[in-house]
């Protein structure tokens, strides 16, 4: 009888998967070529943007994609500019709304935030330029930030922000 009461604990138990990792979309601009190149001192000014959007496909399905944006700037010029959208699907079964809010907002990213840093390397390497390794980042204190961020807007009556 214990066997019975084990097998359907087992088939509730939490599970996510990695459906699928992909690149979504991908552009690399190097608008001031090949002037750029002849710079004789490369110290770029580096400004990096992460947006990342979950969204809900079917009932236990989502779609995570991370979106990094890197602009290198010589003074006033742009030298390039490479913008990635790695995206995965993943499916999250019998977790609780808020662990999926979580998982989706801090621990997928995490899984995609390599991929995406590698196609950024590739790319600003392909383009002619000293490769870039974009520093590590704690999606888990970005995502307790943000929902931070969410609840002041909430007890502002101003809504939540879209992530």
């Amino acid at each position: 009888m214990s066997q019975e009461k084990a097998a359907p604990a087992a088939e509730q138990s939490a599970q996510m998967h990695i459906q699928r990792l992909y690149v979504k979309d991908m552009s690399f601009e190097a608008p001031n070529s090949p002037e750029v190149f002849q710079v004789q001192n490369w110290q770029p000014q580096i400004e990096v943007q992460l947006n990342t959007q979950a969204k809900k496909l079917a009932d236990n399905l989502h779609e995570v994609v991370m979106t990094i944006t890197v602009t290198a700037k010589l003074e006033d010029k742009v030298a390039y500019l490479v913008e990635v959208a790695q995206a995965g699907v993943f499916a999250v079964v019998n977790f609780p709304e808020d662990q999926v809010q979580y998982l989706m907002g801090a621990y997928c990213p995490a899984i995609l935030f390599p991929y995406a840093r590698q196609v950024i390397a590739e790319a600003i390497m392909n383009g002619g330029f000293p490769v870039l390794h974009l520093a590590p980042m704690n999606f888990e204190a970005l995502h307790a930030q943000q929902m931070m961020q969410q609840q002041a807007k909430a007890d502002d009556g101003q809504g939540i922000i879209q992530v």
